[in-house]
């Protein structure tokens, strides 16, 4: 089966989301069935692959699919309905010739470092760098460069579902350089556990509060649909704050005046002078 999508226009996420939930629910997807892999279906509809992860995200959120991991995404056991009959100009139709067949996937919750990149910046660089550091990226970003998850770009990113995630960045490696800077030198150093609470804390406060805020926004979602797609990030998140703890310690004992480095300077400017 085939899946006719028109994609004219904006909210190209969200008519992927419709025509796969219609197909679910009017039993043209029935359970069990896998679905072609994020990157696969993409390239066969001419949209990005964050617009199918996110429709992906979103039915899974709302119970639509499953994810399992290690083996694809496939459609959850739903109670179906009659739905009512498409008008002939429906841009939503079914045609004959596209078949599903097991596909390797990628998962519905894409997975990317940038987390992890994002709460190093603030344990290595401070609050004040680290926060400057993270919007110079979001900053190159938006005028062009393909480094958004995905490989995306562009404004049109900054108005996605995606923006309260993005928007959380500085402000969690702002959040995870101030914690880490009233730490003494010897425990930032050493101690992995301070520094994975510190990316913690910062990614729990910003990055998800305002993810889960964004994706209320943009996909008109309820709070409880937005928490349970966000829970999908936990795992992977503790997983990344982990190693950015392991990282950010040994980059200090390598650079130990990374960090207080220019407070210290100015300190002993002053005694100079005096």
């Amino acid at each position: 089966m085939d899946l006719v999508i028109s994609l004219d226009g904006t909210l190209r996420t969200d008519r992927v989301y419709r025509a796969l939930r219609e197909a679910i629910v009017d039993g043209r997807l029935p359970a069990g069935h896998r679905l072609p892999a994020t990157r696969v279906l993409a390239a066969d509809l001419g949209v990005a692959r964050n617009s199918v992860a996110t429709a992906y995200e979103r039915l899974v959120a709302e119970g639509y699919l499953t994810a399992r991991v290690g083996s694809g995404t496939f459609v959850a056991a739903v109670a179906s309905g009659p739905v009512a009959a498409r008008k002939a100009a429906d841009p939503l139709r079914p045609r004959p010739g596209w078949t599903f067949t097991p596909l390797p996937t990628s998962g519905a919750v894409p997975i990317t470092l940038q987390t992890f990149g994002v709460l190093l910046s603030g344990a290595v660089l401070g609050a004040r760098r680290g926060f400057l550091a993270v919007l110079l990226y979001i900053a190159a970003g938006a005028a062009g460069l393909p480094i958004f998850s995905g490989g995306a770009s562009g404004l049109a990113v900054l108005q996605g579902p995606s923006v309260g995630y993005i928007v959380g960045f500085p402000l969690a490696a702002a959040m995870c350089g101030f914690l880490v800077e009233r730490m003494p030198l010897s425990r930032i150093q050493t101690s992995v556990p301070s520094i994975f609470f510190a990316g913690l804390v910062s990614s729990a406060l910003f990055i998800h509060t305002l993810g889960i805020a964004g994706l209320v926004w943009k996909l008109d979602m309820t709070w409880s649909a937005a928490l349970k797609f966000d829970a999908t990030f936990w795992v992977g998140d503790v997983i990344k704050n982990l190693a950015m703890a392991v990282v950010a310690t040994a980059v200090h004992r390598a650079f130990p005046d990374l960090l207080h480095g220019s407070t210290q300077g100015h300190e002993q400017e002053t005694v100079a002078a005096s």
